[in-house]
C-alpha cells in the first residue's frame, strides 16, 4: 500500500472513532451537566477535524511536481501539522476560558453510572487509537499523523482525569471538575505549543538526519580514489524527499572524462541506496606533493588547538603564487563564528606570513 493510502486510511479511522466518541460524550456531558465531559466531546470533534486536515494534506503533498513547484508539494504535510497544532492550541485556550468561568460560578455535576462506564470505554479506545495513529505516523514519517496520535493519547489522560474527578465527587462530594478542566486546558495548550514548535522547525528547515548523512558518506567513500567527503548539504522537500550536494576529494591526476564517469556513478548509487538526489558534486583536488602534505599537517596542528574548529578540508598549496587555500568548519556553538574564524585564520597567517591565505568559513550542515 502506498504511503498516501496508509495516511488516508489512518485518517479515516481517526475521523470515525472521534465522531463516535464525540457524540456519546456530548450526550453524557449535557445530561450530567459535566463541563469536563462536554469539553472532552468538543475536543474529540477537533481531533476529527485534525484527521480531515491530515488527509487533505497527504493528498496535496502527493501532487506531482509542476512548473511553479519543481521539487514537488511534500512540504504541505508540514503545513498540515502546523494547522493541527493551532487547532489543538485553540481547543486548549477555549477549554481554559470555560473552566475559569465554572471556577467563578461553580455548578454541581450529576454523574451517572452509565456515563462513567462509557467514559472509561472511551479511554481504552483513545489509547488504542493514539498508539495506532502515532506508530503509523512514525512508520510513514508523517508529522500530521504523529501529532494526531499524540493528541489522542493526551485525550486518554484527560478522560482518565475526568473519571478521577467523578470518583472524588461521589465519595466526598467535592467537585474538582472546574479546577481539573483548567489543569487539563493548560496541558492541552502546552501540547499545542510543542506541536507548533516542531512543525515550524520542519518548515524552517532542520539539520539532516545524522544517520542518513553518515550512510551517504559511506556510500561515496566506497568508490575507489575518493579520499574524502565534505560539505554534504541535504534539502528536505517533504518526508523522504531529499535533494543535496556534496564535495569529494580525488587525486589531482583525474581527467575530465574519468571525473564525469565517477560523478554519474556516485549520483546513481546514492539515489538507489540512500534515496537522495545529488544535484551537484564538487571536487577538491588532493595533492601528493610532499611540501603540500607537510604544510597541511602543520596547519591542521595549528587549527586543532581551537576547540570550535570541527574540520579542515579542501586544502591546496600554490607555491608559485604563494597562496594557501582551504575551508574551515566552525561549530555553531562558537557564538560569533565570523570573529572566531578570523582569530583562527590570523593564527595561521602568523605562522605563514609570506603566503596569501584564501580561507572559506564553512558550516556543519549534516554532522
Amino acid at each position: 500500500m502506498s504511503r498516501e493510502k496508509v495516511i488516508v486510511r489512518t485518517g479515516i479511522i481517526g475521523i470515525l472513532a472521534n465522531l463516535f466518541l464525540s457524540a456519546f460524550k456530548a450526550v453524557i456531558g449535557i445530561i450530567s451537566g459535566s463541563i469536563a465531559i462536554t469539553l472532552d466531546a468538543v475536543n474529540n470533534l477537533s481531533d476529527a477535524l485534525s484527521s480531515v486536515i491530515t488527509i487533505i494534506g497527504a493528498k496535496l503533498a502527493n501532487k506531482k511536481p509542476d512548473k511553479e513547484h519543481p521539487y514537488g508539494h511534500g512540504r504541505v504535510e508540514y503545513i498540515s501539522a502546523m494547522v493541527i497544532a493551532v487547532i489543538v492550541l485553540y481547543a486548549g485556550i477555549t477549554s481554559l476560558v470555560e473552566s475559569v468561568k465554572k471556577i467563578i460560578n461553580p455548578e454541581a455535576p450529576d454523574y451517572s453510572a452509565v456515563g462513567l462506564i462509557i467514559i472509561a470505554a472511551a479511554v481504552a479506545v483513545k489509547i488504542v487509537l493514539g498508539l495506532y495513529v502515532k506508530k503509523t505516523g512514525e512508520q510513514v514519517k508523517s508529522d500530521s499523523l504523529v501529532a494526531s496520535g499524540k493528541d489522542a493519547l493526551l485525550d486518554a489522560v484527560i478522560s482518565t482525569s475526568t473519571l478521577a474527578a467523578a470518583g472524588i465527587f461521589m465519595l466526598w462530594h467535592v467537585s474538582l471538575e472546574a479546577w481539573l478542566g483548567a489543569i487539563i486546558s493548560l496541558v492541552i495548550i502546552k501540547a499545542g505549543v510543542d506541536m507548533l514548535r516542531e512543525a515550524y522547525s520542519s518548515v524552517l528547515g532542520e539539520r539532516a538526519d545524522k544517520e542518513l548523512a553518515e550512510d551517504i558518506k559511506k556510500t561515496i567513500l566506497g568508490f575507489e580514489d575518493v579520499t574524502g567527503v565534505y560539505d554534504l548539504m541535504l534539502h528536505n522537500y517533504g518526508p523522504d524527499n531529499y535533494i543535496g550536494s556534496v564535495h569529494i576529494e580525488l587525486p589531482d591526476t583525474y581527467t575530465m572524462t574519468e571525473l564525469d564517469r565517477l560523478e554519474r556513478k556516485i549520483a546513481e548509487k546514492v539515489y538507489y541506496e540512500n534515496g537522495v538526489i545529488l544535484g551537484g558534486i564538487g571536487v577538491y583536488a588532493g595533492s601528493s606533493d610532499s611540501r603540500a602534505q607537510e604544510v597541511l599537517r602543520d596547519i591542521r596542528k595549528i587549527v586543532s588547538a581551537y576547540r570550535y574548529v570541527l574540520q579542515l578540508h579542501g586544502f591546496a598549496l600554490h607555491e608559485e603564487e604563494k597562496e594557501l587555500r582551504f575551508d574551515l568548519v566552525i561549530d555553531f556553538a562558537a557564538g560569533d563564528r565570523a570573529e572566531y574564524f578570523a582569530k583562527v585564520v590570523g593564527e595561521v597567517q602568523r605562522h605563514y606570513p609570506d603566503y596569501k591565505l584564501n580561507v572559506t568559513l564553512d558550516s556543519d550542515f549534516s554532522g
